[in-house]
């Protein structure tokens, strides 16, 4: 017996803007959530590699199993999304579901707010969906689904985020007075009593979703915190125990996590996506990222997966549309200034563009069976584009922004601050381990004639002023957001993410050290270029062709200037910092480097007191 299609049409008018509804509204596993959907689970891996993301789902409503194949979601950023489930167990044979998000308006011709039209197309399998479909989509879903659009529009235009949202928290047995002591713990770590009670109150009000993977970065409104300011009080908060390390390993093409560990020496080298069917290796700088989750004794975190594959799990894929073999699709989109890439799951690499000012209004990306045209275009936003799928398959196209995500802390940006090496010198990889961390800014010092001064003034006075300078210099390091990974002997070497605070860190050194009845003359060399991190006497190290080259630039120096090399200078924020300052000289330097006799290296000289 076949079974008529039930459509169901909800249309609402509302405060808050496209923009801001958006990530509320297409975090689908929040949204099934706060309706009342119950959790999903995934079937086997075996079972669950099908074709451009198709799923194997399954749930229990009412004590009725319920089992699905569902087609990965459709969406184009910040207008429309939305999924076809196909049930293979349970009362409905297909579900078809459609959001649109428009600008609205009041009547006349300004745009007000926003329309927003939620559809529903249910087909029944047997009888008793016939009868279930009215009551839970027609009656429950209508009136859920409405509330919870309301609330999300009330937040939105409130200007919070997510987290501020009143949620139901539970709290381990005792974990309000745990939550406590470490409060005051905080304090007494000389934490700002600012951000201590955004914490606090984070921890307090802020749903599952929101802590499973605190991200310090997307707190900084709400705690009225620089950046720093942020990661600094979450590093604080997990060595004195109200926080837990979570280092991840995210898959390059989906950004989906692979694998979490407490430890960074628990990450594997080598990951597989199953997702995307491809293998990784982990580098610091793209694919490891930190985040942080209350201690367990505080608070629970309970992590059910309600939906695996609305946009905001991927919110840095712009649009992702299934075409059919020779299907075209057209879309318009309100691209932001950057770089992205169209691909597909089938065929390797993709097409990239650029989007401009100076870019052109139309695109056409056709994918063929031979692969992906080399030419990369420009385009201006908002701009048309035009998908093809010329190849004899089913294609799922994906546009993504290449930028990594503005709210993730990666491990070559942690590794990299002074506050990390202080609390957690055990945190390292397993020993024989190696993973790129990408270009790191590089710097080795020494002091120039330690070893008069040790014998004009004696071992105990000498040695006091070197571990003098060792403080003076670690403060000027920490305070430019660098780190000091070792020392020996007199000397130091350090890491920093920008070219600009290692040079203008080993500039405030040089000067304060010089300064006094008893100067002391500091040689200084930086540069930039990739590393490798691994695991050197328990500690995280770095090694490769840039630490060398680091560790010779530093003997060219006279103790009153810094040697830098091409590399560091033509970075653009120290060209333009150089260009500001009048009381320095900036000088070419003829050197030959020990161990690199058949390369010629171009290296400047940056001496004097305007810094």
């Amino acid at each position: 017996m076949a079974f008529r299609e039930f459509h169901y049409r909800w249309e609402w008018q509302l405060q808050s803007g496209p923009e801001a509804l958006w990530p509320l509204l297409a975090d689908t596993n929040r949204f099934n959530r706060d309706t009342g959907v119950p959790a999903v689970e995934r079937r086997g891996k075996a079972e669950s590699k099908l074709p451009n993301l198709r799923q194997r789902l399954r749930l229990r409503r009412f004590g009725v199993p319920v089992a699905w194949e569902e087609e990965p979601f459709e969406w184009s950023r910040p207008q429309r999304f939305g999924g076809v489930r196909r049930y293979r167990r349970g009362p409905l044979a297909l579900l078809r579901v459609l959001i649109e998000i428009s600008p609205g308006s009041d009547g006349s011709k300004a745009e007000v707010g926003s329309r927003v039209v939620y559809q529903v197309w249910a087909t029944p399998r047997n009888f008793v969906g016939f009868i279930a479909i009215p009551i839970e989509i027609g009656w429950l879903s209508a009136r859920n689904f409405a509330a919870t659009v309301r609330r999300y529009d009330q937040l939105a235009a409130s200007g919070k985020a997510m987290f501020d949202f009143p949620a139901t928290v539970n709290f381990a047995p005792g974990g309000r007075e745990r939550l406590a002591n470490f409060r005051d713990e905080l304090l007494k770590q000389g934490a700002a009593a600012s951000l201590v009670t955004g914490l606090i109150q984070t921890i307090e009000r802020a749903d599952d979703f929101a802590l499973a993977k605190i991200r310090p970065y997307a707190f900084v409104e709400a705690w009225r915190a620089t950046r720093r300011e942020a990661l600094e009080l979450c590093l604080l908060a997990t060595r004195v125990g109200l926080l837990e390390f979570c280092w991840s390993l995210l898959c390059p093409l989906c950004r989906g996590a692979k694998t979490s560990n407490k430890a960074l020496r628990d990450l594997p080298a080598q990951v597989h996506c199953e997702s995307c069917n491809i293998d990784f290796t982990a580098n610091f700088e793209r694919s490891v990222e930190l985040t942080f989750r209350p201690n367990p004794a505080v608070r629970e975190i309970a992590m059910n997966e309600f939906c695996v594959g609305g946009p905001q799990i991927t919110p840095h894929i712009v649009a992702q549309q299934l075409l059919a073999a020779g299907a075209q699709r057209v879309l318009t989109l309100p691209l932001e200034i950057g770089r992205y890439r169209v691909r597909t799951m089938t065929i390797p690499g993709g097409q990239y563009f650029l989007v401009d000012a100076d870019g052109a209004a139309n695109a056409h990306f056709i994918l063929k069976p031979g692969g992906w045209p080399e030419e990369e275009l420009q385009l201006a936003t908002p701009a048309t584009v035009r998908f093809e799928n010329a190849t004899a398959i089913e294609q799922l196209f994906i546009l993504e922004r290449l930028a990594w995500s503005d709210h993730a802390v990666t491990a070559a940006e942690v590794t990299a601050l002074q506050l990390f090496r202080d609390l957690f010198a055990s945190e390292a990889l397993r020993p024989g381990a190696e993973f790129s961390v990408g270009s790191q800014v590089v710097v080795f010092t020494d002091l120039r004639g330690s070893t008069k001064l040790y014998r004009e003034i004696g071992d105990a006075v000498a040695f006091s002023r070197v571990l003098n300078h060792f403080e003076i210099l670690k403060d000027m390091i920490a305070a430019e957001g660098g780190a000091v990974v070792k020392t020996i002997g007199d000397a130091v070497m350090a890491v920093f993410r920008r070219p600009l605070a290692g040079l203008r860190a080993l500039l405030h050194a040089q000067q304060k050290l010089a300064a006094g009845p008893a100067p002391l003359h500091l040689k200084a060399g930086v540069h930039y270029g990739p590393c490798i991190a691994v695991t050197l006497n328990d500690r995280l190290d770095y090694f490769g062709s840039t630490i060398n080259i680091a560790a010779r630039l530093e003997s060219q120096s006279s103790g009153s200037d810094v040697i830098i090399s091409a590399a560091v200078r033509d970075d653009p924020e120290v060209l333009a910092w150089l260009q500001q300052q009048t009381g320095l000289l900036i000088e070419p330097v003829e050197a030959t480097l020990k161990g690199f006799e058949a390369q010629r290296f171009e290296l400047w000289r940056v001496a004097g007191r305007g810094v």
